[in-house]
């Protein structure tokens, strides 16, 4: 959510920096600008626009030189999208520039202290206010300037300054909204992606909360907010440019459900341990004897991440026998927890970043907890906090929705499962029997990709509806969570999920033609009691849209995916429903990549 680019060198700057926003844009935004100067400018040359990075584009004047600039894609938190809103804020002199990630806690109050001072504010946002805070100070340097304007502020932020009197430099810092920067060759960049970044530049470094950096065309400096230096060492992002570019499809969602084999290869390789029927994971920082002293595991995520620890929990239930549940992250860091030395956390984000993971991964640390992360992006702050854990190796996601990251993270999962099993009961006729089960599971994710025109013509059916819901049993709920979690987001359309036992206690009362109902139906013990659920929902005239192993007699019509081990089942049942999201999106005529009032990485409460 909103997106951050820098730049400062000796190349004409806009060009790099609308690039650079159009990288970010999967992130969610409403509004974006940019401002420029070099080192013989006088001043500052801002444009802003409401709207995407085309309609900002389209206001840039032909002449609008400059070799170091800042440029920002906002989504809206204080005042409606408009120009006046959008990113960069200067102060009242036009001399000081700030774009910011994040929500200034404090901004009323220091906005009012501000207005009895004489400061008139042209926006409604907080960031204006650090803006006139920085431009207000009497500091000598710029890093001074900003430092001590940060000690009034209470909140989050991830910001980029630049000022018209110190014209070679940009200072950033960051807490709790990332900040990374870039290493040229003779020019530096600023990003609060990697994404900005990649098309010229791997060498990396990203900052921890608390910590701020000067940037100039040949150097760059780390410290923190009360001016302590800082050490850091550049890594190699491992992602090429061309993993952003649409490879040939219409969307990235597209792109990236067709995938999803590829990628479950990644989690997989090199992990598995044919000779102990286990997998190795020696990022988990877990030797056997600890492992065995976990007493009950709980697993943190938001949204995507929430279901695929819902799923996760069950694994490990079944093949470690070791009590776990998942709980969405931002409640779980409200309701004072009891946290218990015996019990193992598992945080869950595809980007490493979700603040409200990341603030309940503290939290815990702060108590003595023992957190594992399980992220997709390398050096994020999650994997930066947690004591250990598992990259889940799906490659960037650009759209806004997941999908072959929640499948990668489900995946990941099973083999955490796997490996407390073996450390554990399981024996190794099962240890076997789940691994040939993951070295199936690219080539029936293949095959079910296959399917996509006969689930095109289903979404085209039902896109008419109005609301749909969503069942199954045990395995099958969190499938069934997530899938209307896809709908929802990217068609606008109305779902619900219900454990499919919970029908009679009262979501039957909403069943009729007009409501259509998705089930998931695998081939496993409950597949009666399933069954039965349908017998419900067609006495009642409901339309039925069956997941499932074998064609449904009570179903109007039956998606079939091929068979898996039964812990594994969840993880191909949900492919199909992904597609479903996507052609019913399609068929209403969504913006599929960029669903409104959504952003990638939630870096904010």
């Amino acid at each position: 959510m909103c997106g951050i680019v820098g730049y400062i060198g000796k190349r004409d700057v806009a060009p790099l920096l609308l690039e650079g926003l159009q990288r970010l844009e999967y992130r969610g935004y409403d509004s974006a600008g940019v401002v420029v100067t070099s080192p013989k400018a006088s001043g500052l040359k801002m444009v802003k626009a409401k709207g995407r990075v085309r309609d900002l584009e389209a206001r840039v004047p032909k002449r609008f030189a400059g070799t170091t600039g800042i440029a920002h894609t906002r989504w809206a938190t204080h005042g409606a999208p408009s120009d006046e809103n959008a990113h960069p804020h200067l102060d009242a002199e036009g001399k000081v520039a700030v774009v910011h990630n994040g929500i200034i806690d404090n901004a009323s109050d220091l906005r009012a202290k501000l207005t009895a001072e004489g400061v008139e504010f042209l926006s409604e946002t907080d960031t204006e206010v650090l803006t006139h805070l920085i431009a207000r100070s009497e500091a000598e340097t710029l890093e001074e300037k900003v430092r001590q304007s940060l000690k009034q502020i209470e909140g989050t932020y991830g910001i980029a300054v630049m000022h018209a009197d110190f014209n070679d430099r940009i200072v950033v810092a960051r807490n709790g909204s990332p900040v990374v920067l870039g290493i040229g060759e003779k020019e530096m960049f600023v990003a609060s992606d990697v994404a900005a970044l990649v098309s010229h530049t791997r060498q990396i470094v990203t900052l921890d909360d608390g910590e701020m950096a000067t940037i100039k065309a040949d150097d760059f400096r780390t410290y923190t907010t009360s001016g302590t230096r800082t050490t850091a060492e550049p890594t190699t992002v491992e992602w090429e440019a061309e993993s952003y570019d649409m490879g040939g499809h219409d969307t990235y969602m597209h792109k990236e459900i067709s995938e999803q084999p590829d990628a479950v290869d990644r989690v997989l390789r090199g992990r598995i341990d044919e000779r102990f029927s286990t997998v190795r994971l020696g990022g988990l920082n877990l030797d056997a004897r600890e492992a065995r002293t976990i007493r009950r595991i709980k697993i943190l995520g938001c949204g995507t991440s929430y279901h695929a620890g819902l799923i996760g929990a069950g694994l490990i239930e079944s093949l470690a026998r070791v009590p776990a549940d998942a709980e969405p992250a931002s409640e779980f860091r409200y309701r004072n927890p009891v946290v218990d030395p015996d019990t193992l956390y598992i945080a869950v984000s595809q980007s490493g970043e979700t603040y409200d993971v990341l603030a309940a991964v503290q939290e815990l640390k702060r108590k003595g907890a023992r957190v594992l992360g399980v992220v997709n992006v390398v050096g994020s702050a999650i994997a930066r906090e947690a004591d250990g854990g598992m990259y889940v190796h799906a490659g960037p996601e650009v759209c806004v929705v997941s999908t072959k990251c929640f499948t990668n993270t489900v995946v990941a999962f099973a083999l955490l499962a796997l490996h407390l099993g073996r450390i554990r009961d399981l024996s190794v006729s099962d240890g076997k029997r789940i691994i040939e089960g993951l070295r199936k599971l690219p080539e029936q994710i293949s095959e079910i990709l296959e399917s996509e025109a006969e689930i095109k013509k289903l979404a085209d059916q039902y896109a008419d509806a109005k609301s749909m819901m969503f069942i199954g049993r045990v395995r099958g709920y969190p499938v069934a969570l997530e899938a209307s979690l896809k709908l929802k987001e990217i068609s606008y359309i109305h779902a619900e999920a219900y454990p499919a036992s919970e029908l009679k206690h009262g979501p039957l009362a909403l069943i009729e033609p007009a409501l259509p109902t998705v089930a998931i139906v695998p081939d496993d013990d409950l597949l009666e009691k399933n069954r039965a659920a349908l017998e419900e929902i067609k006495a009642r005239s409901g339309r039925i849209l069956a997941v499932a192993h074998q064609e449904q007699e009570k179903a109007d019509h039956t998606i079939v995916v091929p068979k898996n081990e039964p812990e594994l089942d969840p993880i191909l049942m949900g492919i199909p429903l992904q597609l479903l999201a996507y052609h019913t999106a399609l068929s209403l005529g969504r913006d599929i990549d960029k669903p409104r009032n959504l952003a990638k990485s939630v870096t904010v409460e």
